[in-house]
């Protein structure tokens, strides 16, 4: 029983943290990384609560699909000289 309510606390930890960096964060690649980490705690959640089918559709749907397409669609739409732009706007 300790060590469930211990290991509940920290993947929520690990959620509300991912889910806060996700918004927090300016480079748009560690915010798709910590959306990845974000979803796989979710997924470690609904393990914990013996919903295993739950935890196999997040990660197949969201993690692998959803990540990926926006993991694809930052590599596609980033620019090289994407920091000096913002130099120039913070000026």
């Amino acid at each position: 029983m300790v060590v469930e309510t211990i290991a509940f606390a920290l993947f929520a930890l690990v959620t509300v943290g991912s889910s806060l960096g996700v918004v927090l964060v300016e480079d748009v690649w560690h915010s798709a990384l910590l959306l990845g980490a974000a979803l796989l705690s979710v997924a470690v959640h609904y393990v914990m609560l013996q919903a295993e089918l739950l935890a196999a559709m997040q990660i197949l749907v969201y993690v692998g699909g959803v990540l990926i397409l926006i993991t694809f669609a930052v590599m596609l739409v980033r620019r090289e000289g994407e920091p000096e732009a913002m130099e120039v706007l913070d000026a």
